[in-house]
């Protein structure tokens, strides 16, 4: 039998499904309010990362930060920006797919 002891698994957990379902129904405006929650959490994510890699920058310009630093951070907020706007483009394609729906 093969061993891999490169990888340790003893801090490893069992996935759990969080169920957010309670046994009352969700009403439409409770939807749309959480989904609105979670939009505005990623948003204000993304620009916390584009903030913490300007901030960076600036230490980098002063000597403080060192450039794998600078380029980590600025990598993230570029993937966070990117996501963003991928994600953005979809929902207006959906959008506009909902809209050419004849009834």
């Amino acid at each position: 039998m093969i061993q891999n002891n490169m990888f340790s698994t003893q801090g490893v957990q069992q996935l759990q499904m969080k169920s957010n379902v309670e046994n009352k129904p969700f009403t439409p405006a409770e939807g749309i309010q959480s989904f609105g929650t979670y939009l505005q959490n990623a948003l204000g994510s993304v620009a916390a990362q584009e903030s913490e890699a300007h901030e960076m920058s600036n230490q980098f310009l002063v000597g403080k930060a060192n450039v794998d630093q600078v380029m980590i951070a600025s990598e993230q907020a570029l993937l966070g920006l990117q996501l963003t706007t991928q994600v953005r483009n979809k929902v207006v394609e959906a959008y506009q797919e909902i809209m050419r729906t004849q009834l």
